[in-house]
């Protein structure tokens, strides 16, 4: 019903910065806009771990380890949510998670990779 696509992930040097992005389809647009969308990311040998959330009346939630650095969005018009990612360490890198929650169900994309290296 609902199918998530992540995009804008990559090699970035530390102190560097991306742009992910998520868009969402199979669904009406008007639900998309109830969903509480969010970001989350796994690195190798490490649980999941929530990253970022956003609620449909626009409250945000971010992780304390990101917080400053990082900044979720979203665009209804576009059925899409960002996650800008700023000054990048190498602790960030890890496969990138979209998630949207609405209707009683959850639904995940397939995930970005985001490698943090000099």
């Amino acid at each position: 019903q609902v199918q998530l696509a992540e995009s804008g992930g990559g090699l970035v040097q530390p102190g560097g910065s991306l742009r992910l992005s998520c868009a969402a389809s199979g669904s009406f647009f008007r639900v998309n806009t109830l969903a509480t969308l969010a970001w989350y990311r796994q690195a190798p040998g490490k649980e999941r771990e929530l990253v970022a959330r956003i609620a449909a009346a626009g409250p945000r939630y971010i992780e304390d380890s990101v917080k400053g650095r990082f900044t979720i969005s979203r665009d209804n018009a576009k059925n899409t949510v960002y996650l800008q990612m700023n000054n990048l360490k190498p602790e960030d890198t890890a496969v990138y998670y979209c998630q949207s929650s609405v209707l009683g169900r959850e639904y995940w994309g397939q995930g970005t990779q985001v490698t943090v290296s000099a």
